[in-house]
C-alpha cells in the first residue's frame, strides 16, 4: 500500500512539474492510442472551432493525459485515506474514462444543439427569403437576405452569393450551402430555390407559390416540432428528478454497506 502511494505520488510531480512529457509518451504509443479516438472526433473540432488552425493529435493526447491524471489523483487520495480497495479502484477509472469522454460528449452535444437551432430557424428565413424572391431574381434575394438573416446562416449565405457573383450558374452553389446546414429538407429546398432562379417570368409565379407552400409546411413541421420538444421537456425533467433521487438513495445505501462489511 505505502508502495503504491509513493509510486502514485511521485507520478503526479513528475507529470506536475513535466519531468514526465506526456505529450512524448503518449506520441510514442500513438498508434495504439489513436484507436481510442472517436470516427466523428475530427468532424466535431472542425464543427466546433471552423476554420481555426487546430491540431487534432495534440487536443486527443490531452484528453487521454487528463483521464489519467485524474485517475491517478482519485486513487492517490484513496490511498491517503484507507479506502483503496477493488472497488473504489474501478470507480477511480470510470472517473478518468468519463473526464476523458467529456470532452467529445461537450462536442457532439454542441453539434446536436447547433443543428436543432439550424432546423427550427430554416423555416423562418425561408419565409423571408420567399417575400424577398417575389420582387427580386434569387441571387439578389439571397444578397439581400444577409442582413437579417439568422446569424448562424450568414456565413454560409456570404460564401453563396460569393460563388454566384463569381458567374457560378450552376447548382453546386446551392448544394453547398445545403452541406453546410445539413437539416431537414434543407437539401430539397435549395434545389427548389435554383430551379426558381432559371424559371422565366411566365412560370416564375406558379413557381414561386410552390416554394411558398413548401415554407409554410416546413413553418408548420417547426410549430409541431416545438410543441413536442416542451412536453418531452417536461417529462424529462420528472424523470430525470425520480431517477436522481432514487439514485442518490441507492448510492448512500451502496456506500454505506460497503464500509460497514469492511469490503
Amino acid at each position: 500500500m505505502i508502495y503504491l502511494i509513493v509510486a502514485v505520488a511521485i507520478l503526479i510531480i513528475f507529470i506536475y512539474n513535466k519531468i514526465i512529457d506526456t505529450k512524448s509518451f503518449l506520441g510514442e504509443v500513438s498508434p495504439w492510442v489513436r484507436r481510442l479516438m472517436e470516427s466523428d472526433y475530427e468532424f466535431l473540432l472542425r464543427v466546433r472551432y471552423k476554420d481555426a488552425d487546430l491540431d487534432i493529435n495534440v487536443l486527443f493526447q490531452r484528453r487521454i493525459r487528463d483521464g489519467i491524471m485524474i485517475t491517478a489523483l482519485i486513487l492517490f487520495g484513496l490511498a491517503m485515506t484507507g479506502y483503496l480497495n477493488y472497488m473504489f479502484i474501478i470507480f477511480a477509472f470510470i472517473a478518468g474514462f468519463i473526464v476523458f469522454k467529456s470532452s467529445y460528449f461537450k462536442l457532439k452535444n454542441y453539434y446536436k444543439a447547433r443543428l436543432h437551432n439550424m432546423d427550427s430557424m430554416l423555416p423562418y428565413y425561408l419565409k423571408s427569403l420567399e417575400i424577398l424572391v417575389q420582387h427580386y431574381t434569387v441571387p439578389v434575394a439571397l444578397s439581400r437576405s444577409i442582413d437579417t438573416a439568422p446569424e448562424i446562416f450568414k456565413p454560409g449565405l456570404r460564401k453563396l452569393v460569393a460563388k454566384i457573383d463569381e458567374g457560378d450558374s450552376s447548382i453546386q452553389p446551392y448544394i453547398d450551402f445545403a452541406n453546410e446546414y445539413p437539416v431537414r429538407d434543407s437539401m430539397r429546398m435549395m434545389r427548389l430555390l435554383y430551379r426558381l432562379s432559371l424559371g422565366s417570368n411566365n412560370d416564375k409565379h406558379e413557381q414561386i407559390m410552390m416554394f411558398s407552400k413548401t415554407v409554410s409546411s416546413l413553418q408548420e413541421k417547426a410549430r409541431e416540432q416545438k410543441y413536442k420538444e416542451r412536453l418531452e421537456s417536461i417529462e424529462r425533467r420528472t424523470m430525470i428528478m425520480l431517477f436522481s433521487t432514487g439514485g442518490g438513495v441507492l448510492i448512500v445505501l451502496f456506500l454505506s454497506m460497503t464500509l460497514l462489511m469492511g469490503i
